[in-house]
């Protein structure tokens, strides 16, 4: 690449560094490039991307991207970054996934989120969590445990108001 060339995809790199709410690293060494073609596909469908970057270049965009921590110590060998634009989670674990069927490659170097440094075990731990779906079930599901306990509770109350007027005018009756 010659010098013009460099600066536009380092401002490209960077509009996506700026773009993507996550953004992992990882070290590809030992994909050939069938699988990295099927690795791309895969990251497509979930609503991530996969690129290949030289360290110089990553190192450059990353300088210029704004509030990121300092990861420079982390661009050292072979480094593809992916761009998780609508889910986090999602990219996660389509990644290892991908890493389960080839022998642990991709391996994650380190993860960005929230201009937050994730280490490969959290990374690895948000890859486990369940669908987005199943998140918010569960969550509507605990949010309506306790109004249900309520309503319950109110309903039994008015059942017994009710059952002691009725012994009340019984009671009259027979008097």
């Amino acid at each position: 690449m010659d010098r013009t060339q460099k600066e536009t995809f380092v401002a490209a790199l960077r509009d996506r560094i700026d773009r993507a709410p996550v953004l992992y690293l990882t070290d590809f060494t030992g994909l050939n490039v069938k699988a990295m073609t099927q690795l791309r596909r895969s990251l497509k469908s979930s609503g991530a991307e996969y690129v290949v970057v030289k360290n110089r270049l990553a190192q450059r965009a990353f300088a210029e991207a704004t509030d990121l921590p300092d990861i420079s110590s982390i661009l050292e060998g072979p480094t593809g970054l992916v761009f998780g634009y609508e889910d986090a989670v999602a990219a996660a674990k389509t990644l290892s996934d991908f890493a389960k069927e080839h022998d642990q490659k991709p391996a994650y170097k380190l993860g960005i989120m929230d201009r937050k440094i994730l280490q490969p075990e959290q990374i690895e731990r948000m890859a486990k969590l369940p669908p987005r779906e199943q998140l918010l079930a569960e969550l509507a599901g605990a949010l309506e445990a306790p109004m249900v306990a309520l309503a319950t509770a109110l309903e039994a109350k008015l059942q017994e108001t009710a059952g002691l007027l009725d012994a009340l005018r019984a009671e009259r009756e027979q008097a």
